[in-house]
């Protein structure tokens, strides 16, 4: 167990996915589905020639919980899109990881798990933070807030999926049927809408893959190195990057109520972790 190499991992990670965030949102200009399409795209440069260089078949075995897989990750990543385009980054980025609370009631119905009372208090805890951004910040429209609260829910579906499917797929097959999958249905729904990147614009969209790939891969080796309840807290420190490309690219404004509303929620979801690793040990 190697803590300070599960740190770097997630720290070079967690600043990837920031770096793809702030660049989806400064490409705002351009469709959310022509974003999936280049941030997809991008990501089957790494995947395809990895599998093929491994022997490591593309079809994977589980064929329909795969596409099942890409499907929802697709409808999650859109909807996320969309919705950076109406919130501050930051706030989209703590708001998407809302995504562990609907996970969990998907499991009730669908893995048959249970939850303790315990983990119900932090969920609220979290939830008050929603409450909090609501009621208090004037940034956030309600066309943003319902886009990103589907997109959690979708990425919530996702979990469950994943858990199904358990490790009897190679993790790069399982991505890269979420980015051929992503990569076709971007395409097709941005052709009536296509818009021609300009000069830098062309640059960015072909990073987005890049910075998408890299933060999976780094996120995965950290979880290798280390204990799930060292490495999962990590994963906020998004929040914190994102939070300082928006103020520093965008001149984006958070209120101590906003600061306030996305403390509660990374709280409540931190300490959810924190617990739920601990009883998994006790089993």
């Amino acid at each position: 167990m190697d803590v300070k190499s599960a740190i770097k991992f997630m720290l070079i990670s967690t600043f990837s996915f920031a770096c793809m965030n702030s660049t989806v949102k400064y490409l705002s200009g351009i469709g959310a589905y022509q974003i999936v399409f280049f941030r997809s795209l991008g990501s089957l440069f790494f995947t395809v020639p990895f599998l093929l260089r491994n022997n490591i078949s593309l079809l994977g075995n589980n064929k329909v919980l795969l596409v099942l897989r890409g499907m929802v990750g697709v409808t999650a990543m859109t909807l996320f899109f969309m919705s950076t385009k109406y919130l501050p980054i930051g706030t989209a980025v703590t708001l998407r990881y809302m995504a562990p609370i609907f996970a969990s009631f998907f499991a009730i119905f669908l893995l048959k798990q249970k939850m303790k009372p315990l983990q119900w208090l932090f969920f609220a805890l979290a939830f008050s933070g929603v409450l909090v951004l609501k009621g208090f910040d004037s940034q956030i429209n309600n066309q943003g807030l319902l886009y990103v609260f589907m997109a959690s829910i979708f990425s919530g579906l996702v979990y469950v999926i994943l858990n199904k499917i358990g490790k009897s797929e190679h993790p790069v097959v399982v991505v890269n049927y979420f980015m051929v999958i992503a990569t076709i249905t971007g395409g097709i729904l941005t052709i009536n809408t296509w818009i021609n990147p300009v000069g830098t614009e062309w640059i960015l969209l072909a990073l987005l893959g890049v910075f998408g790939y890299f933060g999976q891969v780094y996120m995965t080796k950290a979880f290798q190195v280390a204990q799930t309840n060292q490495v999962a807290p990590l994963k906020y420190i998004e929040v914190i990057f994102t939070l300082l490309f928006g103020v520093l690219i965008f001149a984006e404004i958070y209120t101590i109520w906003s600061l306030l509303g996305m403390a509660l929620i990374i709280a409540g979801l931190i300490l959810n972790v924190i617990y739920k690793t601990k009883l998994d040990k006790k089993k």
